[in-house]
């Protein structure tokens, strides 16, 4: 199972990702931004608050993303 390994905030709601079988890039966050909970990740502070957990990206009030929709959509 793919799981990321690495993840940083970057500019404009933009995620940098690392995963287990060697691809890194770019995950956009900003299309889910005006979508349901992801509303919350427009706040900057708390936009930085992501982590990993399960394989994929977190954050505090549990908003995700699966490694397999950052695989698929990472640039």
């Amino acid at each position: 199972m793919v799981k990321v390994i690495f993840v940083k905030p970057d500019k404009n709601y933009k995620l940098k990702v690392k995963l287990s079988n060697g691809k890194s890039g770019i995950f956009n966050v900003k299309p889910y931004l005006d979508k349901g909970i992801f509303k919350e990740l427009k706040n900057r502070e708390y936009f930085e608050l992501v982590k990993i957990a399960f394989g994929g990206v977190v954050w505090p009030h549990e908003q995700d993303f699966s490694t397999d929709t950052i695989e698929y959509e990472m640039q």
